[in-house]
């Protein structure tokens, strides 16, 4: 019960962290950017899930790992890492806009899924090994970033537009 209550306490604490850092040094800089400008260093920040595969590799993660939650999380994950690329490349686009909201709605159904897959499969903490620090330190950010990402998606293209319209 310890180990369950400390591993809730780490991924909350990432979250008011993250969150903390989100809106007293990311967000106010990029809302000064233009639309595409803002996303380009949330996209790359999730090229970097393919984290996610460690799943995979036994000896980083238990032997006993449920396999539904691993495959589910490393696949959905590379597939993140994947289209952030992909968007990244034609983001000056109305497909790399496009490819960003898939980004975003994939991404962050994605990691909702491993929350989920993972209380389902009766994942225990003791079993990510040296992957622990994913759901405590990277999935508290990819959170954070997500919800930056839909801020920026949802605005207009010009952010001087933005201000005008708060004013």
């Amino acid at each position: 019960m310890i180990t369950q209550i400390a591993f809730f306490a780490s991924i909350a604490f990432g979250m008011i962290a993250w969150s903390t850092y989100a809106g007293m040094y990311a967000w106010p800089m990029l809302r000064t950017r233009s639309r595409i400008d803002a996303l380009r260093p949330l996209l790359v920040l999730h090229s970097f899930r393919f984290v996610g595969l460690s799943f995979l590799v036994p000896g980083v993660v238990a032997s006993d790992i449920p396999q539904a939650f691993a495959r589910a999380a490393a696949y959905g994950d590379i597939a993140t890492a994947v289209l952030a690329l992909l968007a990244l490349l034609t983001l000056r686009s109305r497909l790399g806009i496009a490819l960003a909201w898939i980004v975003n709605v994939w991404g962050a159904a994605d990691l909702v899924n491993a929350f989920y897959l993972a209380n389902a499969t009766g994942l225990s903490p003791s079993q990510l090994g040296a992957a622990f620090y994913i759901p405590t330190f990277v999935v508290p950010l990819l959170f954070v970033t997500h919800f930056l990402m839909f801020r920026t998606l949802s605005r207009s293209e010009d952010p001087a537009l933005d201000r005008q319209a708060l004013a």
